[in-house]
């Protein structure tokens, strides 16, 4: 199996920047692709970006799209979430998710078979 751990959540005040950091453990060797994910008081989780491990191809969530960057460091087998402009709607717990026995749509949260607990971002104005 594999281990998601989420870190780097914080209070920052709107305009602000944040990066998210996770770490996987485990039977990393078996990592597809991994995720970002977000769920903000009242509302479902949503998508915010994915990356391809092998290729490193990326997609975002059209909310984030040119704030939010996604990379991986496939040696520490970690991913990041470098998150830029941040406003108050952006407030939620942040997920990181991997898929591990077949490749899916980066989208779809139920392709994905592993996850952190998440970590907590505020966004304060």
């Amino acid at each position: 199996q594999v281990q998601l751990v989420e870190s780097g959540g914080g209070l920052v005040q709107a305009g602000a920047s944040l990066t998210l950091s996770c770490a996987a453990s485990g039977r990393t060797f078996t990592i597809l692709a991994m995720g970002w994910f977000r769920q903000a008081p009242g509302k479902e989780r949503e998508f915010v970006g994915g990356i391809k491990w092998g290729a490193g191809d990326t997609y975002y969530a059209d909310s984030v799209k040119g704030r939010f960057t996604i990379s991986r460091d496939k040696a520490k087998v970690t991913v990041y979430l470098q998150m830029n402009g941040l406003k108050t709607e952006d407030t939620a717990v942040y997920y990181c998710a991997a898929m591990g026995w077949r490749i899916g749509a980066l989208v779809k949260e139920s392709e994905y078979d592993y996850w952190g607990r998440g970590t907590q971002v505020t966004v304060s104005s």
